[in-house]
């Protein structure tokens, strides 16, 4: 039996009858009159409750850890001629099989995959698979075991650390109760000989010369079969070829390959691997290897700071951390899961964080990022705990899981950094312990020298948080920032921190669209205070606020209301503020991260999805729908984009920034306005961004004279309102576009009354709704309240005399296109409606 999933031959599903059953820990196994539930195939517990209506997030939480749970499959033998291979890729977490009665293996580890002969168990008919997977609750309650030497408050039990399973579902503070147990990846079955092949490819590139190493372990059953073999790989209508031999690796160098870049900074060039064989008995066939590509990643330390170099260029990482598309499967299709990593690129983001509190995701993740050039910042599954690595039996285990991961994800190009753990020396270093407790030998020695031998190309860094004189400084290597945020600091801490590189970053309770609070239990009735609403807020346990009350702070300090007495008499403008707030702070912060001269070398929210209904971390809701902040930061994330920062007793200051591989020649453009339409300033000057350049410049050098715009100098009344810059191209047409509002919001909100001159004009397109927006004055935060239908752009500013056109689509059959337009500084709304006959 070998541990590792092979990664060629034929593997297709077990086809069988799979039953589900539970029983009290520690009962035997069930009886023939047992009574067994029928289930779709293998899956989790809690998706073939779901699956069945027996349970659903939406019901009573149900602890998934308390009962033993039993699978049963019946299936006739495979026709393998060179004999069987079943093949388990994931067992959540406890279990035991058996085949035919006999024991077939027994696993502790949810992130092992395992295969194993089955040659002589089987039968012709008939054959019955029975999995164990056994009570997580007992088992921690059955053993006395030493006390970890920190507490990590997101678990409700601190012995959870010494079981090799996820902690998603584990932490009631911010995760739904849908614990992983059972098959949570494939069961399937090989053919013997071609399931046991393993092969490891790895692309590297060195002064112009892209170089495959290829190796392939392979059983003489196999080989004697093969009369050659040949590594192909293919690319723009060529080909590239090299004979494989059953001794040694092969070489296969390509001169001037074309590099694989981040879609923000060139194109994410793959090539086509495969293993062509002819076989003795004349016959020809082809194994896919999967597609590389050439990249070199570096990680750029110097002047205690952090920073990932793609191919020599200095790359700002954007994005966010990403988690199951389903927290109750843990599994996904693969063009939904094609989808959402496509939605996050078109927002600009170009890195995507697996934290070590979720899973290893699947194959097809890491294909769609290496496919749309998205890097993945890949935790190893470690998070916060004081890991018991000084028992051999669990090192053993983490070795070997950390053995198969790397050995998986070590031909992705898009894999840009393996990360030991998720925030273990921070939680270390938060409890008091020692600073020789905050580095275990297994994530700065074992694990580092592993990533070395089978990653040579991929950078290691030892935990999320790592740096400086505590783990979580911002000012020294990489932290998880929430000094703007969980904290409560100011906006211009996001540039006083000093930040390098922030893992993860602004946490809010993120107020989804109408739609998403529809699936609320209670639905739209229910309200911020009540107990459905709370029960799906972000928290640490035992902490004495959430992050709603993140979210309220910085509704106060923008726009100067009263959250809780605003919350008590218009429920309604209470959510839309919260929306603004939280789109304000993050588009300021990363403004403030991307501008030329910033030290940050990246920022990833600490969530991009949303686990369930309800006001989550992500800045999508649960379906992929885009919530407030999610528009805003797809203004600021762009490659080529432009910001606008008072800088005090220097001025309005705006940045520009190109990442492409392209020059860029431009207009910028800026205009100054007060009392809502009145134009005081505007003016525009040539600008070209070479290519992955930046450019900051005093708005007054645009306008050719001086005005206080940001009233620095308070000589006499404020000057303007409000700014916008502009990047034009050519023809005219704006390309990228920011705000500054030198006052602030807050009186601009509070004037809600009179007309601001907002229209749409509304004509069917394809299938879609394409409106024209228009204002004659300022109009803030623009958006559509149209049930069933979604804005591919909202939550925007007008400038005066401004228009912009968005297009809407519709995402609930049969929808009407009724309802309206919106600005948060008017209290009229603009009736919006068509046929859709």
């Amino acid at each position: 039996m070998s541990a590792a999933a092979p990664r060629a031959g034929a593997r297709t599903p077990l086809r069988a009858q799979w039953r589900l059953l539970a029983t009290e820990p520690g009962a035997p196994a069930p009886h023939e009159g047992a009574t067994w539930q029928a289930i779709a195939g293998p899956m989790t517990v809690a998706a073939a409750l779901r699956e069945r209506g027996d349970w659903s997030l939406d019901a009573p939480a149900r602890d998934f850890d308390a009962q033993d749970w039993w699978y049963h499959a019946l299936f006739d033998a495979p026709a393998f001629a060179r004999g069987t291979l079943l093949g388990f890729d994931g067992l959540a977490t406890l279990a035991d099989a058996f085949l035919n009665g006999r024991p077939l293996l027994s696993s502790t580890n949810m992130f092992q995959a395992h295969r194993v002969r089955v040659d002589d168990a089987l039968r012709e008919k008939d054959n019955e698979l029975l999995i164990r997977f056994g009570s997580l609750q007992a088992e921690l309650a059955k053993k006395r075991r030493p006390r970890p030497r920190w507490r990590t408050p997101m678990v409700a039990h601190q012995q959870l650390r010494w079981l090799r399973t996820t902690l998603l579902g584990r932490t009631p503070g911010w995760s739904p109760p849908a614990a992983a147990v059972g098959p949570w990846r494939d069961v399937w079955c090989a053919d013997a000989a071609d399931g046991a092949l393993d092969w490891r490819l790895q692309a590297t590139v060195d002064a112009g010369v892209g170089r495959v190493q290829f190796s392939l372990d392979a059983p003489d059953v196999w080989w004697r079969q093969v009369e050659s073999a040949q590594l192909v790989l293919e690319h723009g209508g060529r080909s590239w070829r090299q004979p494989v031999s059953p001794s040694g690796d092969t070489r296969l160098d390509i001169q001037g390959p074309a590099l694989w870049w981040p879609h923000t900074h060139g194109e994410p060039a793959l090539y086509t691997a495969s293993l062509q064989l002819q076989s003795r008995d004349g016959g020809r066939r082809e194994l896919p290897l999967g597609r590389v590509g050439f990249r070199r990643i570096e990680l750029d330390t110097a002047g205690d700071g952090f920073a990932v170099r793609v191919n020599g260029e200095r790359i700002f990482c954007r994005g966010a951390g990403w988690t199951p598309l389903d927290p109750v499967s843990l599994r996904s299709s693969p063009e939904a899961c094609h989808a959402a990593v496509r939605q996050a690129r078109d927002a600009g983001m170009n890195m995507l964080r697996l934290a070590g509190t979720m899973v290893y995701e699947e194959d097809h993740f890491y294909e769609a990022c290496d496919e749309l050039g998205v890097l993945v910042w890949q935790d190893f599954m470690f998070a916060s705990m004081d890991f018991p690595f000084d028992d051999a039996d669990f090192a053993a285990s983490a070795a070997e899981e950390a053995r198969q991961q790397v050995a998986r994800l070590s031909p992705r190009p898009c894999v840009a950094v393996l990360c030991g753990n998720s925030e273990v020396e921070q939680q270390a270093a938060m409890w008091g312990a020692p600073p020789e407790q905050w580095r275990p030998a297994f994530f700065h020695e074992a694990l580092p020298a592993l990533c070395a031998a089978q990653a040579p190309g991929t950078p290691y860094w030892p935990s999320s948080a790592h740096g400086g004189a505590f783990p979580h400084v911002a000012s020294s290597g990489t932290t998880s920032y929430y000094g703007v945020g969980a904290y409560e600091r100011p906006l211009d801490d996001a540039r006083r921190s000093g930040l390098k590189f922030a893992t993860e970053c602004l946490a809010f309770a993120n107020v989804p669209a109408a739609d998403a609070l529809e699936r609320l239990p209670g639905g739209r009735d229910t309200r911020v205070h009540h107990p459905h609403w709370k029960a799906r807020s972000p928290r640490d346990l035992g902490a004495g606020w959430d992050f709603d009350d993140v979210r309220d702070h910085y509704v106060q300090q923008l726009f100067g209301v009263d959250p809780a007495r605003l919350r008590h008499a218009d429920h309604d403008r209470y959510l839309a503020l919260g929306r603004l707030a939280t789109s304000e702070v993050m588009q300021s912060a990363f403004a403030e991260w991307r501008r030329p001269g910033s030290p940050c070398g990246g920022a990833l929210l600490l969530m991009l999805r949303d686990l369930w209904a309800g006001a989550g971390w992500g800045v999508l809701d649960e379906r992929g729908a885009p919530k407030s902040a999610w528009h805003g930061l797809r203004r600021v994330l762009q490659p080529l984009a432009v910001f606008l920062t008072d800088e005090g007793g220097n001025g309005a200051m705006v940045h520009a920034v190109n990442e492409s591989a392209q020059a860029r020649d431009l207009t910028l453009e800026v205009v100054a306005w007060r009392d809502g339409e009145v134009r005081v300033a505007e003016g525009r000057r040539p600008l070209r961004l070479a290519p992955r350049e930046g450019a900051t410049l005093s708005c007054i050098e645009v306008l050719g004279s001086f005005l206080d715009l940001n009233h620095a100098y308070r000589f006499g009344p404020p000057t303007c309102e409000g700014l916008v810059a502009r990047l034009l191209d050519a023809s005219g047409a704006t390309l990228a576009e920011s705000f500054l509002f030198p006052l602030g919001l807050g009186e601009l909100l509070a004037q809600r009354g009179g007309d601001l001159g907002l229209s749409a004009d509304v004509e069917r397109h394809e299938g879609t709704a394409l409106l024209t927006v228009r204002s004659r004055r300022l109009a803030l935060d623009v958006h559509f309240d149209l049930p069933g239908w979604q804005a591919d752009d909202e939550h925007f500013h007008l400038a005066p005399g401004a228009s912009r056109q968005v297009r809407l689509h519709r995402t609930r059959p049969g929808a009407d296109f009724a309802g309206q337009l919106l600005a948060s500084n008017s209290s009229t709304t603009v009736p919006l409606e068509m046929s859709l006959e």
